[in-house]
Protein backbone atom coordinates (compact mmCIF):
# COMPACT_ATOMS: atom_id res chain seq x y z
CA UNK A 1 0.00 0.00 0.00
CA UNK A 2 1.04 3.62 -0.38
CA UNK A 3 1.68 6.07 2.47
CA UNK A 4 1.47 9.57 1.00
CA UNK A 5 2.79 11.17 4.20
CA UNK A 6 5.99 9.11 4.16
CA UNK A 7 6.48 9.70 0.45
CA UNK A 8 6.04 13.47 0.90
CA UNK A 9 8.44 13.49 3.85
CA UNK A 10 11.19 11.99 1.66
CA UNK A 11 10.47 14.42 -1.18
CA UNK A 12 10.45 17.42 1.19
CA UNK A 13 13.78 16.40 2.73
CA UNK A 14 15.49 16.19 -0.67
CA UNK A 15 13.88 19.36 -2.00
CA UNK A 16 15.44 21.23 0.94
CA UNK A 17 18.92 20.29 -0.31
CA UNK A 18 20.81 22.22 -2.98
CA UNK A 19 22.70 21.20 -6.08
CA UNK A 20 26.49 21.28 -5.96
CA UNK A 21 27.89 21.35 -9.52
CA UNK A 22 28.58 24.09 -12.05
CA UNK A 23 25.74 26.44 -12.96
CA UNK A 24 23.39 24.45 -10.74
CA UNK A 25 25.38 25.01 -7.53
CA UNK A 26 23.19 26.60 -4.88
CA UNK A 27 19.96 25.91 -6.79
CA UNK A 28 17.34 24.07 -4.68
CA UNK A 29 17.10 20.35 -5.45
CA UNK A 30 13.61 20.34 -6.94
CA UNK A 31 13.20 16.75 -8.02
CA UNK A 32 12.56 16.22 -11.72
CA UNK A 33 9.45 14.13 -12.51
CA UNK A 34 11.42 10.90 -12.99
CA UNK A 35 13.33 11.46 -9.73
CA UNK A 36 10.19 12.41 -7.85
CA UNK A 37 8.50 9.16 -8.92
CA UNK A 38 11.47 7.05 -7.77
CA UNK A 39 11.63 8.71 -4.35
CA UNK A 40 7.87 8.54 -3.79
CA UNK A 41 7.69 4.90 -4.86
CA UNK A 42 10.62 3.77 -2.70
CA UNK A 43 9.77 5.68 0.45
CA UNK A 44 5.97 5.71 0.16
CA UNK A 45 5.31 2.07 -0.67
CA UNK A 46 4.92 0.23 2.64
CA UNK A 47 3.90 -3.15 4.01
CA UNK A 48 0.96 -3.68 6.34
CA UNK A 49 3.20 -3.03 9.36
CA UNK A 50 4.08 0.42 7.98
CA UNK A 51 7.70 -0.32 7.12
CA UNK A 52 9.08 0.09 3.60
CA UNK A 53 8.21 -2.61 1.11
CA UNK A 54 11.30 -2.12 -1.05
CA UNK A 55 14.70 -2.93 0.39
CA UNK A 56 16.55 -2.93 -2.94
CA UNK A 57 16.29 -0.23 -5.58
CA UNK A 58 18.09 -0.73 -8.90
CA UNK A 59 18.40 2.52 -10.87
CA UNK A 60 20.15 2.23 -14.25
CA UNK A 61 20.55 5.50 -16.11
CA UNK A 62 23.03 7.21 -18.49
CA UNK A 63 25.67 9.68 -17.32
CA UNK A 64 24.90 13.37 -16.75
CA UNK A 65 21.33 12.72 -15.57
CA UNK A 66 22.07 13.78 -11.99
CA UNK A 67 22.94 10.30 -10.76
CA UNK A 68 25.51 11.39 -8.15
CA UNK A 69 23.29 14.16 -6.81
CA UNK A 70 20.33 11.80 -6.38
CA UNK A 71 22.52 9.16 -4.71
CA UNK A 72 23.97 11.73 -2.30
CA UNK A 73 20.50 13.01 -1.44
CA UNK A 74 19.30 9.46 -0.68
CA UNK A 75 22.41 8.87 1.46
CA UNK A 76 21.66 11.97 3.55
CA UNK A 77 17.98 11.07 3.77
CA UNK A 78 18.83 7.59 5.08
CA UNK A 79 21.34 9.08 7.54
CA UNK A 80 19.41 12.07 8.84
CA UNK A 81 15.78 11.80 7.82
CA UNK A 82 14.75 8.16 8.20
CA UNK A 83 14.11 8.20 11.98
CA UNK A 84 16.61 5.37 12.52
CA UNK A 85 18.72 5.48 15.66
CA UNK A 86 22.37 4.62 15.03
CA UNK A 87 21.85 4.28 11.30
CA UNK A 88 24.91 3.01 9.45
CA UNK A 89 24.90 4.20 5.86
CA UNK A 90 27.73 3.17 3.57
CA UNK A 91 28.85 4.44 0.21
CA UNK A 92 30.38 1.70 -1.95
CA UNK A 93 31.89 1.63 -5.41
CA UNK A 94 34.65 -0.16 -7.30
CA UNK A 95 37.23 1.76 -5.27
CA UNK A 96 37.39 4.38 -2.54
CA UNK A 97 37.94 7.19 -5.03
CA UNK A 98 34.77 6.34 -6.96
CA UNK A 99 32.76 6.00 -3.75
CA UNK A 100 34.06 9.39 -2.65
CA UNK A 101 32.37 11.11 -5.60
CA UNK A 102 28.90 10.71 -4.10
CA UNK A 103 30.25 11.38 -0.60
CA UNK A 104 31.84 14.66 -1.69
CA UNK A 105 28.53 15.76 -3.22
CA UNK A 106 26.84 14.98 0.11
CA UNK A 107 29.46 17.07 1.96
CA UNK A 108 28.72 20.01 -0.34
CA UNK A 109 24.98 19.59 0.25
CA UNK A 110 25.56 19.69 4.01
CA UNK A 111 27.71 22.83 3.65
CA UNK A 112 24.81 24.57 1.87
CA UNK A 113 22.21 23.52 4.46
CA UNK A 114 22.42 25.44 7.78
CA UNK A 115 20.05 22.95 9.45
CA UNK A 116 22.22 19.96 8.54
CA UNK A 117 25.54 21.75 9.02
CA UNK A 118 24.92 22.43 12.70
CA UNK A 119 23.81 18.82 13.31
CA UNK A 120 26.44 16.95 11.29
CA UNK A 121 30.04 16.43 12.32
CA UNK A 122 32.32 15.66 9.36
CA UNK A 123 35.32 13.38 9.96
CA UNK A 124 37.08 13.85 6.66
CA UNK A 125 40.04 11.60 7.47
CA UNK A 126 37.57 8.69 7.65
CA UNK A 127 35.27 10.01 4.92
CA UNK A 128 32.45 9.97 7.47
CA UNK A 129 29.53 12.30 8.22
CA UNK A 130 28.09 11.85 11.72
CA UNK A 131 24.51 12.98 12.34
CA UNK A 132 24.61 13.81 16.06
CA UNK A 133 20.86 13.79 16.96
CA UNK A 134 20.53 10.04 16.24
CA UNK A 135 24.20 9.03 16.42
CA UNK A 136 24.00 7.91 12.79
CA UNK A 137 26.68 8.15 10.12
CA UNK A 138 27.33 7.98 6.40
CA UNK A 139 30.76 6.63 5.47
CA UNK A 140 32.73 5.66 2.37
CA UNK A 141 33.98 2.07 2.14
CA UNK A 142 36.72 0.74 -0.05
CA UNK A 143 36.33 -2.51 -1.97
CA UNK A 144 38.13 -4.94 0.37
CA UNK A 145 35.07 -7.06 1.08
CA UNK A 146 36.70 -9.31 3.65
CA UNK A 147 36.88 -6.41 6.12
CA UNK A 148 33.15 -5.63 5.97
CA UNK A 149 31.65 -8.57 7.84
CA UNK A 150 29.78 -7.63 11.02
CA UNK A 151 28.45 -4.25 9.84
CA UNK A 152 24.95 -3.31 11.01
CA UNK A 153 23.83 -1.79 7.73
CA UNK A 154 20.81 0.48 7.48
CA UNK A 155 21.56 1.52 3.91
CA UNK A 156 24.13 1.01 1.18
CA UNK A 157 24.58 3.42 -1.71
CA UNK A 158 26.26 1.46 -4.51
CA UNK A 159 27.55 3.86 -7.14
CA UNK A 160 28.45 2.54 -10.62
CA UNK A 161 27.70 -1.06 -9.75
CA UNK A 162 28.80 -2.07 -13.27
CA UNK A 163 32.42 -1.31 -12.31
CA UNK A 164 32.55 -3.81 -9.42
CA UNK A 165 35.45 -6.19 -10.18
CA UNK A 166 33.56 -9.14 -8.65
CA UNK A 167 30.51 -9.84 -6.51
CA UNK A 168 32.26 -10.13 -3.12
CA UNK A 169 31.59 -6.61 -1.80
CA UNK A 170 28.00 -6.69 -3.07
CA UNK A 171 27.30 -10.01 -1.36
CA UNK A 172 28.88 -8.94 1.93
CA UNK A 173 26.98 -5.64 2.04
CA UNK A 174 23.56 -6.92 0.96
CA UNK A 175 23.27 -10.47 2.27
CA UNK A 176 22.59 -10.56 5.99
CA UNK A 177 24.25 -7.28 6.92
CA UNK A 178 20.90 -5.51 7.32
CA UNK A 179 19.08 -8.27 9.19
CA UNK A 180 19.02 -6.26 12.44
CA UNK A 181 17.25 -3.35 10.70
CA UNK A 182 13.51 -3.14 10.15
CA UNK A 183 13.68 -1.39 6.78
CA UNK A 184 17.16 -1.43 5.24
CA UNK A 185 17.63 0.05 1.77
CA UNK A 186 20.21 -1.03 -0.79
CA UNK A 187 20.26 1.77 -3.34
CA UNK A 188 22.04 0.58 -6.50
CA UNK A 189 22.63 3.27 -9.10
CA UNK A 190 24.71 2.76 -12.21
CA UNK A 191 25.13 3.25 -15.91
CA UNK A 192 25.12 0.20 -18.18
CA UNK A 193 28.31 -1.83 -18.32
CA UNK A 194 30.15 -4.11 -20.71
CA UNK A 195 30.44 -7.35 -18.73
CA UNK A 196 27.36 -9.56 -18.98
CA UNK A 197 28.82 -11.97 -16.45
CA UNK A 198 28.97 -9.34 -13.70
CA UNK A 199 26.93 -8.81 -10.53
CA UNK A 200 25.57 -5.63 -12.15
CA UNK A 201 24.23 -7.47 -15.18
CA UNK A 202 22.71 -10.04 -12.85
CA UNK A 203 20.80 -7.23 -11.12
CA UNK A 204 20.03 -5.62 -14.49
CA UNK A 205 18.52 -8.86 -15.77
CA UNK A 206 16.47 -9.27 -12.60
CA UNK A 207 15.16 -5.72 -13.07
CA UNK A 208 14.25 -6.45 -16.71
CA UNK A 209 12.51 -9.69 -15.74
CA UNK A 210 10.43 -7.87 -13.11
CA UNK A 211 9.57 -4.99 -15.44
CA UNK A 212 8.48 -7.43 -18.16
CA UNK A 213 6.51 -9.64 -15.79
CA UNK A 214 8.71 -12.74 -15.88
CA UNK A 215 9.62 -12.46 -12.19
CA UNK A 216 7.90 -11.14 -9.09
CA UNK A 217 9.85 -9.71 -6.15
CA UNK A 218 7.88 -7.22 -4.06
CA UNK A 219 11.08 -6.10 -2.27
CA UNK A 220 12.95 -5.13 -5.48
CA UNK A 221 12.29 -1.77 -7.17
CA UNK A 222 13.55 -1.66 -10.81
CA UNK A 223 14.15 1.43 -12.95
CA UNK A 224 15.98 1.28 -16.28
CA UNK A 225 16.38 4.23 -18.65
CA UNK A 226 18.10 3.18 -21.86
CA UNK A 227 17.64 2.04 -25.43
CA UNK A 228 16.96 -1.54 -26.48
CA UNK A 229 19.54 -3.59 -28.39
CA UNK A 230 17.52 -3.17 -31.59
CA UNK A 231 16.81 0.57 -31.17
CA UNK A 232 18.39 3.02 -33.63
CA UNK A 233 21.12 4.74 -31.62
CA UNK A 234 21.27 7.60 -34.13
CA UNK A 235 17.59 8.55 -33.68
CA UNK A 236 17.27 11.57 -31.37
CA UNK A 237 13.90 10.46 -30.02
CA UNK A 238 15.69 7.44 -28.55
CA UNK A 239 18.12 9.80 -26.81
CA UNK A 240 15.17 11.29 -24.93
CA UNK A 241 13.90 7.81 -24.14
CA UNK A 242 17.23 7.00 -22.48
CA UNK A 243 17.86 10.37 -20.81
CA UNK A 244 14.95 11.63 -18.68
CA UNK A 245 16.95 14.77 -17.76
CA UNK A 246 17.61 15.68 -21.40
CA UNK A 247 16.48 19.26 -21.90
CA UNK A 248 16.73 19.94 -18.16
CA UNK A 249 20.22 19.22 -16.83
CA UNK A 250 21.57 17.89 -20.15
CA UNK A 251 22.05 20.14 -23.19
CA UNK A 252 20.90 18.41 -26.38
CA UNK A 253 23.72 20.08 -28.32
CA UNK A 254 26.32 18.37 -26.16
CA UNK A 255 24.74 14.99 -26.89
CA UNK A 256 24.67 15.82 -30.60
CA UNK A 257 28.37 16.73 -30.52
CA UNK A 258 29.18 13.46 -28.74
CA UNK A 259 27.11 11.56 -31.30
CA UNK A 260 28.84 13.22 -34.26
CA UNK A 261 32.21 12.35 -32.77
CA UNK A 262 31.12 8.73 -32.24
CA UNK A 263 29.73 8.53 -35.78
CA UNK A 264 33.04 9.65 -37.24
CA UNK A 265 35.16 7.46 -34.97
CA UNK A 266 33.90 3.88 -34.59
CA UNK A 267 36.09 3.46 -31.50
CA UNK A 268 33.83 5.95 -29.70
CA UNK A 269 30.52 4.41 -30.79
CA UNK A 270 30.30 1.89 -27.96
CA UNK A 271 31.22 4.51 -25.37
CA UNK A 272 28.41 6.75 -26.64
CA UNK A 273 25.92 3.90 -26.62
CA UNK A 274 26.98 2.73 -23.16
CA UNK A 275 27.39 6.04 -21.33
CA UNK A 276 24.94 8.28 -23.18
CA UNK A 277 22.22 5.76 -24.11
CA UNK A 278 22.69 3.22 -21.31
CA UNK A 279 23.07 0.28 -23.65
CA UNK A 280 24.99 -2.82 -22.57
CA UNK A 281 27.78 -3.26 -25.10
CA UNK A 282 30.73 -5.62 -25.40
CA UNK A 283 34.03 -5.04 -27.14
CA UNK A 284 34.66 -2.26 -29.64
CA UNK A 285 34.67 -4.62 -32.64
CA UNK A 286 32.71 -7.78 -32.20
CA UNK A 287 32.10 -10.43 -34.82
CA UNK A 288 28.95 -12.26 -33.78
CA UNK A 289 25.63 -10.42 -33.66
CA UNK A 290 24.57 -11.66 -30.25
CA UNK A 291 20.91 -10.75 -30.65
CA UNK A 292 20.84 -13.08 -33.68
CA UNK A 293 22.74 -15.74 -31.74
CA UNK A 294 20.21 -15.53 -28.92
CA UNK A 295 17.39 -16.07 -31.41
CA UNK A 296 18.83 -19.56 -32.06
CA UNK A 297 18.18 -20.64 -28.47
CA UNK A 298 15.78 -23.44 -29.35
CA UNK A 299 15.09 -26.43 -27.10
CA UNK A 300 17.09 -29.58 -27.78
CA UNK A 301 15.55 -33.05 -27.41
CA UNK A 302 18.57 -35.13 -26.43
CA UNK A 303 16.66 -38.39 -26.76
CA UNK A 304 16.18 -37.77 -30.48
CA UNK A 305 19.93 -37.33 -30.93
CA UNK A 306 20.88 -40.79 -29.68
CA UNK A 307 22.65 -42.75 -32.40
CA UNK A 308 22.67 -39.81 -34.81
CA UNK A 309 25.69 -38.87 -36.90
CA UNK A 310 27.66 -35.94 -35.58
CA UNK A 311 31.08 -34.30 -35.88
CA UNK A 312 33.36 -33.09 -33.12
CA UNK A 313 35.71 -30.16 -32.68
CA UNK A 314 38.38 -30.32 -29.98
CA UNK A 315 40.29 -27.27 -28.71
CA UNK A 316 42.67 -28.33 -25.94
CA UNK A 317 44.04 -24.83 -25.36
CA UNK A 318 46.42 -24.92 -22.38
CA UNK A 319 46.36 -27.48 -19.58
CA UNK A 320 45.57 -24.66 -17.13
CA UNK A 321 42.81 -23.08 -19.24
CA UNK A 322 39.45 -24.22 -20.58
CA UNK A 323 39.31 -27.23 -22.85
CA UNK A 324 36.35 -27.35 -25.22
CA UNK A 325 34.76 -30.21 -27.14
CA UNK A 326 31.77 -29.43 -29.36
CA UNK A 327 29.53 -31.82 -31.26
CA UNK A 328 27.60 -30.65 -34.32
CA UNK A 329 24.70 -32.72 -35.66
CA UNK A 330 24.03 -31.92 -39.33
CA UNK A 331 20.42 -31.69 -40.55
CA UNK A 332 18.98 -34.77 -42.24
CA UNK A 333 16.32 -32.83 -44.16
CA UNK A 334 16.03 -29.29 -45.52
CA UNK A 335 13.65 -28.39 -42.69
CA UNK A 336 16.03 -29.43 -39.91
CA UNK A 337 18.71 -27.27 -38.31
CA UNK A 338 22.30 -27.89 -37.23
CA UNK A 339 22.34 -28.85 -33.54
CA UNK A 340 25.24 -27.91 -31.26
CA UNK A 341 26.23 -29.70 -28.04
CA UNK A 342 29.21 -28.08 -26.26
CA UNK A 343 31.27 -29.48 -23.37
CA UNK A 344 33.87 -27.62 -21.28
CA UNK A 345 36.49 -28.61 -18.70
CA UNK A 346 38.56 -26.59 -16.25
CA UNK A 347 41.02 -27.64 -13.51
CA UNK A 348 39.30 -27.95 -10.13
CA UNK A 349 42.09 -26.47 -8.00
CA UNK A 350 42.30 -23.11 -9.79
CA UNK A 351 38.54 -22.65 -10.32
CA UNK A 352 38.07 -20.06 -7.54
CA UNK A 353 41.30 -18.30 -8.48
CA UNK A 354 40.09 -17.96 -12.07
CA UNK A 355 36.72 -16.59 -10.91
CA UNK A 356 38.55 -13.82 -9.03
CA UNK A 357 41.07 -13.22 -11.79
CA UNK A 358 38.78 -13.29 -14.83
CA UNK A 359 35.58 -11.98 -13.17
CA UNK A 360 33.73 -14.81 -14.93
CA UNK A 361 31.26 -17.07 -13.04
CA UNK A 362 32.97 -20.40 -13.74
CA UNK A 363 31.84 -21.58 -10.29
CA UNK A 364 28.19 -20.83 -11.08
CA UNK A 365 28.47 -22.55 -14.46
CA UNK A 366 30.11 -25.55 -12.79
CA UNK A 367 27.24 -25.79 -10.29
CA UNK A 368 24.73 -25.55 -13.14
CA UNK A 369 26.50 -28.32 -15.05
CA UNK A 370 27.73 -26.22 -17.97
CA UNK A 371 31.40 -26.69 -17.02
CA UNK A 372 33.02 -29.88 -15.75
CA UNK A 373 36.10 -29.90 -13.52
CA UNK A 374 39.00 -32.32 -13.51
CA UNK A 375 41.10 -33.05 -10.44
CA UNK A 376 44.29 -31.11 -9.88
CA UNK A 377 45.59 -27.78 -11.14
CA UNK A 378 45.77 -28.77 -14.82
CA UNK A 379 43.15 -30.23 -17.14
CA UNK A 380 43.27 -34.02 -16.93
CA UNK A 381 43.26 -35.16 -20.55
CA UNK A 382 42.65 -38.77 -19.59
CA UNK A 383 39.34 -37.75 -17.99
CA UNK A 384 38.32 -35.96 -21.19
CA UNK A 385 39.31 -38.94 -23.34
CA UNK A 386 37.11 -41.22 -21.23
CA UNK A 387 34.24 -38.73 -21.44
CA UNK A 388 34.49 -38.58 -25.25
CA UNK A 389 34.64 -42.38 -25.36
CA UNK A 390 31.34 -42.51 -23.43
CA UNK A 391 29.80 -39.92 -25.73
CA UNK A 392 30.72 -42.16 -28.63
CA UNK A 393 28.44 -44.82 -27.17
CA UNK A 394 25.47 -42.42 -27.25
CA UNK A 395 26.15 -40.53 -30.49
CA UNK A 396 27.63 -41.65 -33.80
CA UNK A 397 30.72 -39.42 -33.82
CA UNK A 398 32.00 -39.70 -37.40
CA UNK A 399 35.05 -37.43 -37.09
CA UNK A 400 36.83 -35.28 -34.53
CA UNK A 401 38.70 -32.20 -35.80
CA UNK A 402 41.55 -30.96 -33.64
CA UNK A 403 44.08 -28.17 -33.49
CA UNK A 404 47.47 -29.75 -34.19
CA UNK A 405 49.14 -27.79 -31.40
CA UNK A 406 49.69 -29.75 -28.20
CA UNK A 407 47.29 -32.57 -29.05
CA UNK A 408 49.62 -35.35 -30.17
CA UNK A 409 49.18 -37.81 -27.29
CA UNK A 410 45.46 -37.25 -26.87
CA UNK A 411 44.88 -37.67 -30.60
CA UNK A 412 46.76 -40.94 -30.54
CA UNK A 413 44.64 -42.12 -27.62
CA UNK A 414 41.37 -41.14 -29.34
CA UNK A 415 42.54 -42.84 -32.51
CA UNK A 416 43.24 -45.95 -30.45
CA UNK A 417 39.64 -45.83 -29.20
CA UNK A 418 38.43 -46.07 -32.79
CA UNK A 419 37.64 -42.40 -33.50
CA UNK A 420 38.56 -40.79 -36.81
CA UNK A 421 40.65 -37.74 -35.92
CA UNK A 422 41.32 -34.98 -38.45
CA UNK A 423 44.00 -32.29 -38.02
CA UNK A 424 42.57 -28.82 -38.48
CA UNK A 425 44.70 -25.74 -39.15
CA UNK A 426 44.00 -22.45 -37.39
CA UNK A 427 44.83 -20.25 -40.37
CA UNK A 428 42.55 -18.52 -42.88
CA UNK A 429 42.47 -21.50 -45.26
CA UNK A 430 40.84 -23.87 -42.77
CA UNK A 431 38.96 -21.47 -40.48
CA UNK A 432 37.37 -19.01 -42.92
CA UNK A 433 34.80 -21.19 -44.75
CA UNK A 434 33.15 -22.56 -41.60
CA UNK A 435 33.40 -19.23 -39.77
CA UNK A 436 31.42 -17.54 -42.51
CA UNK A 437 29.02 -20.46 -42.67
CA UNK A 438 28.43 -20.21 -38.92
CA UNK A 439 27.47 -16.55 -39.32
CA UNK A 440 25.14 -17.38 -42.22
CA UNK A 441 23.43 -20.20 -40.31
CA UNK A 442 23.00 -17.93 -37.29
CA UNK A 443 21.44 -15.11 -39.31
CA UNK A 444 19.08 -17.61 -40.96
CA UNK A 445 18.24 -19.29 -37.62
CA UNK A 446 19.38 -22.62 -39.00
CA UNK A 447 21.45 -23.55 -35.98
CA UNK A 448 20.34 -24.65 -32.49
CA UNK A 449 22.58 -24.13 -29.44
CA UNK A 450 20.17 -24.45 -26.50
CA UNK A 451 21.32 -21.21 -24.87
CA UNK A 452 24.49 -22.67 -23.31
CA UNK A 453 25.87 -19.67 -21.32
CA UNK A 454 29.54 -20.68 -21.59
CA UNK A 455 29.37 -20.97 -25.36
CA UNK A 456 27.41 -17.71 -25.54
CA UNK A 457 30.11 -15.94 -23.52
CA UNK A 458 32.78 -17.27 -25.86
CA UNK A 459 30.84 -16.30 -28.99
CA UNK A 460 30.48 -12.81 -27.56
CA UNK A 461 34.25 -12.63 -27.07
CA UNK A 462 35.25 -13.27 -30.67
CA UNK A 463 37.30 -10.76 -32.58
CA UNK A 464 38.19 -11.79 -36.14
CA UNK A 465 41.14 -11.09 -38.39
CA UNK A 466 40.60 -10.50 -42.09
CA UNK A 467 43.14 -11.02 -44.87
CA UNK A 468 43.26 -9.01 -48.13
CA UNK A 469 41.17 -11.66 -49.87
CA UNK A 470 38.34 -11.26 -47.35
CA UNK A 471 38.97 -14.53 -45.51
CA UNK A 472 38.42 -14.45 -41.76
CA UNK A 473 39.56 -16.35 -38.70
CA UNK A 474 39.04 -15.94 -34.94
CA UNK A 475 41.90 -13.99 -33.39
CA UNK A 476 42.73 -15.43 -29.98
CA UNK A 477 45.16 -12.61 -29.22
CA UNK A 478 42.70 -9.80 -29.92
CA UNK A 479 39.58 -11.47 -28.54
CA UNK A 480 38.80 -10.09 -25.10
CA UNK A 481 38.54 -13.43 -23.28
CA UNK A 482 38.29 -17.18 -23.93
CA UNK A 483 36.96 -18.33 -27.32
CA UNK A 484 37.92 -22.03 -27.15
CA UNK A 485 34.34 -23.25 -27.51
CA UNK A 486 33.74 -21.03 -30.52
CA UNK A 487 36.87 -22.38 -32.22
CA UNK A 488 35.81 -25.96 -31.46
CA UNK A 489 32.36 -25.21 -32.88
CA UNK A 490 33.83 -23.82 -36.10
CA UNK A 491 36.03 -26.93 -36.55
CA UNK A 492 33.13 -29.30 -35.88
CA UNK A 493 30.83 -27.35 -38.19
CA UNK A 494 33.39 -27.50 -40.98
CA UNK A 495 33.57 -31.30 -40.80
CA UNK A 496 29.77 -31.57 -40.63
CA UNK A 497 29.32 -29.37 -43.68
CA UNK A 498 31.97 -31.16 -45.71
CA UNK A 499 30.34 -34.52 -45.02
CA UNK A 500 26.65 -33.60 -44.91
CA UNK A 501 24.54 -36.43 -46.30
CA UNK A 502 27.77 -38.18 -47.35
CA UNK A 503 27.17 -36.57 -50.71
CA UNK A 504 30.01 -34.10 -50.72
CA UNK A 505 30.44 -30.69 -49.19
CA UNK A 506 27.87 -27.92 -49.29
CA UNK A 507 30.81 -25.74 -50.31
CA UNK A 508 31.05 -27.80 -53.50
CA UNK A 509 27.39 -27.19 -54.37
CA UNK A 510 27.16 -23.42 -53.93
CA UNK A 511 30.60 -22.13 -53.05
CA UNK A 512 31.72 -20.43 -49.87
CA UNK A 513 29.42 -17.83 -48.35
CA UNK A 514 31.11 -14.40 -48.41
CA UNK A 515 30.16 -11.63 -45.98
Amino acid sequence: MFDEKKAQHAVNFINCLKHTKGQWRGVPFDLLPWQDKIIRDIFGTVKENGYRQYNTAYIEIPKKNGKSELAAAVALLMTCGDNEWGAEVYGCASDRQQASIVFDVAVEMVEQSPALKKRIKPIMSMKRLVYKPTNSFYQVLSAEAYTKHGLNVHSVIFDELHAQPNRELFDVMTKGSGDARLQPLFFLITTAGTDRNSICYEQHQKAVDILEGRKIDPTFYPVIYGIEDNDDWSDEKNWYKANPSLGHTIDIEKVRNAFNSAKENPAEENLFRQLRLNQWVKQSTRWMQMDKWDECDFDIDFNLLKGRECYGGLDLSSTTDITAFVLVFPPRTEDEKYIVLPYFWIPDENLKQRVRRDHVPYDVWETQGYIKTTEGNVVHYGFIESFIEELGKTYNIKEIAFDRWGAVQMVQNLDGMGFTVIPFGQGYKDMSPASKELMKLTLEKKIVHGGNPVLRWMMDNIYVKTDPAGNIKPDKEKSTERIDGAVALIMALDRAIRNIGSGGSVYDKRGIFVL
